[in-house]
């Protein structure tokens, strides 16, 4: 009875909780492939999936520092609602195809800025380090073209072709991004090791968080090709890389707090780790 008489007691809690466990549900089911059908150029699960959302929106209420203090109780309800309702960003954008198309795109302007500035960054670095930074960085202007250019093919038609596509070449950037961070990291200098890794990290950021959306719209078998030719795995880079520094650019592209996105991006991690990646 007690069980059935606090849902009357903390309505909005209760609430809060149904409304998580609703996107927590759909996300999963939408990793499976299960749609339950379609809902205009969407499925049901993403329909779901954005009316819960949404509804666990109106609920929360910025954090504040009452959170962190132990303030009140609906502080709190709004601290954890909003985490909960964030988290999917990255890895779903959304759930259906054609939003993960075009947060892929509007991820790429990013991605070319950050290019720009490794292009940059060797006239900073000690005589001796430069050569061993181009050459770890040499093919990020191509792999940049290449990955916007494939990326805005796949929101034109976001096909098995050009999903497919998608999937080797950013497996491929991830790949050389990976390879230049443990390049950087035998850069003995310690000023010239910090400007390299926080260029290349730069994109890394990017191309990780392209990679994750890429991965929830792939087939798991899919998924399971895309890690057999990434024989440099992220937990080898992880130490190389500056986890604040990458959550402001998270942060930044989503438009959300820094800490919500240091929940967002470890939890990208985590799922490409276990994928494999």
């Amino acid at each position: 009875m007690n069980l059935i008489s606090n849902i009357w007691i903390h309505p909005k809690t209760s609430t809060a909780g149904l409304l998580i466990a609703v996107v927590t549900i759909g996300g999963v089911l939408s990793q499976q492939g299960i749609s339950l059908g379609t809902a205009g150029t969407g499925t049901v699960v993403t329909l779901v999936c954005a009316i819960a959302s949404a509804l666990l929106g109106l609920l929360a209420k910025d954090p504040s520092d009452a959170v962190v203090g132990g303030g009140s109780g609906q502080a709190k309800l709004g601290a954890w609602a909003l985490i909960a309702l964030l988290l999917p960003l990255p890895l779903m954008g959304g759930c259906s195809e054609t939003t993960v198309a075009k947060d892929i795109v509007n991820w790429t302007p990013a991605l070319q800025s950050a290019v720009v500035t490794v292009d940059s960054a060797a006239a900073v670095l000690a005589p001796a380090d430069a050569p061993i930074f181009s050459a770890a960085t040499t093919g990020f202007n191509a792999a940049s073209n290449l990955l916007t250019a494939q990326a805005k093919a796949y929101l034109a038609n976001p096909s098995e072709g050009t999903l497919a596509q998608l999937q080797n070449q950013i497996v491929t950037f991830e790949q050389q991004v990976n390879a230049a961070l443990l390049q950087a990291g035998r850069i003995v200098n310690p000023a010239s090791q910090q400007h390299a890794l926080a260029a290349i990290e730069a994109v890394g950021t990017v191309v990780n968080s392209i990679l994750a959306l890429v991965q929830s719209v792939s087939s798991k078998a899919a998924v399971a090709q895309m890690t057999v030719v990434a024989p440099i795995k992220l937990a080898q880079v992880l130490p190389y890389m500056n986890e604040i520094e990458t959550a402001k650019m998270v942060a930044q592209h989503y438009g959300e707090p820094v800490a919500l996105a240091r929940v967002q991006m470890a939890t990208a991690e985590q799922n490409e780790m276990v994928a494999g990646f």
